[in-house]
């Protein structure tokens, strides 16, 4: 099976972002019934999801796990679904090129909201039973992770393609918590086991 993970670059004045990382360690991962290549992609509107599909059309994947951070969440939190809106609210920071949406549609014509079909509710089963907290989230934002979502799922809509794809969103590494001691985190190494956990689950609903 081929599967296709990517990350993110840094953004919103943070020095690293752990989905990246996350990426330069599971370039070194051999793992059972599986083919894993990943991706970095840069937190800027569109270019994001444009970077991922055109992977997938060089790649040609069975399998794509996108994943971001969500700095605060306390878990490992497999998206249910990306709705079809880029909007940054008044007092968030811009995408990484400086640009502030609101209330544009990320695709016009395209529903209003799409749903992950990677076996989520298993993902989030299996890492709780491997000691991961983890839990099904039911809001991607409207950010830049919303954004690659939709896309990504949307592209696969109407080129009918029968790939399965979804996103998870990270919380903060224990290295950004240094600094910022009051933000919910979970160690690289945790982040790494879910994953890893994630990538067989996907392996095995096949």
């Amino acid at each position: 099976m081929k599967i296709l993970i990517s990350g993110f670059e840094p953004f919103g004045g943070d020095a690293v972002n752990p989905t990246g990382e996350l990426m330069d360690a599971l370039a070194q991962e051999v793992m059972e019934g599986a083919e894993l290549k990943t991706v970095l992609l840069p937190v800027h509107f569109d270019e994001c999801a444009d970077l991922l599909i055109t992977e997938m059309e060089a790649y040609g994947p069975d399998v794509v796990i996108a994943c971001g951070l969500a700095k605060g969440r306390t878990a490992v939190t497999p998206e249910r679904i990306a709705v079809n809106v880029k909007d940054i609210p008044p007092g968030s920071y811009a995408d990484n090129q400086g640009q502030r949406p609101v209330d544009e549609p990320i695709t016009e014509g395209s529903p209003d909201g799409l749903f992950s079909t990677l076996p989520i509710r298993e993902m989030v089963n299996n890492m709780t039973a491997a000691g991961i907290p983890a839990s099904v989230s039911n809001t991607a934002g409207t950010y830049i992770c919303n954004n690659t979502m939709y896309r990504v799922l949307d592209y696969i809509r109407l080129q009918q393609l029968p790939i399965r794809a979804g996103f998870v969103h990270f919380p903060a590494s224990t290295e950004m918590s240094l600094l910022q001691p009051s933000v919910p985190s979970l160690p690289i190494s945790a982040m790494l086991d879910a994953l890893r956990v994630m990538i067989r689950t996907v392996v095995a609903e096949a």
